[in-house]
């Protein structure tokens, strides 16, 4: 397994040993012992899975807010997203700034978000899916967003906003200026 650190340091790259012979492949995508080697100890309690039919479907910015904050691990298993992670934590010095990411099958890279940032995607193909551990279990009281295309977070997303695929609730979003459950 290899960890790659990103512009904010708290967010990383995760690329998992891949073992390729005529058969096919092989691999351990999640291993608790191999990232605590790494210095990264998380008990995750719940997956979830995205299926995304078009290109261009949007989703988020979404994230918990405490007590329910969740740390996340997320992997495409089908397809390829644009994924961003947006730091929401006032003491810190990456807050408001961002890290994107092209997460792919190809690539076969995760990334792993702590708690404190808001985390979407945007789908560079059709029937694209993804599957993400977490490190607490959604609360719909604690569910919290803000609006994908606020220009104050400099996110240069590949989609425009005629072309996205937003759920209604996402498009109500608040601004970044206007979130108050934001993290010390």
């Amino acid at each position: 397994m290899e960890i790659i650190p990103t512009e904010i340091p708290d967010v990383r790259i995760i690329v998992p040993a891949k073992h390729v012979d005529r058969r096919g492949f092989f691999s351990e995508t999640y291993s608790k012992r191999g990232l605590a080697e790494a210095g990264i100890e998380l008990d995750f309690v719940q997956d979830n899975h995205s299926f995304s039919i078009e290109k261009g479907v949007v989703r988020g910015l979404h994230y918990q807010a405490p007590p329910f904050a969740q740390d996340k691990l997320l992997r495409v298993v089908r397809g390829a997203v644009f994924d961003v992670a947006v730091d929401l934590r006032r003491s810190s010095p990456t807050f408001g700034k961002h890290v994107s990411v092209i997460l792919s099958v190809e690539k076969w890279n995760q990334i792993l978000i702590p708690k404190g940032f808001a985390h979407g995607f945007a789908t560079l193909e059709p029937s694209t899916e993804l599957i993400y551990k977490v490190t607490s279990y959604y609360s719909s009281e604690c569910d919290r967003g803000v609006y994908w295309r606020d220009p104050e977070m400099g996110v240069d997303w590949p989609v425009s906003p005629a072309a996205a695929i937003v759920s209604e609730k996402d498009s109500r979003l608040p601004r970044f200026s206007e979130l108050r459950d934001l993290f010390d």
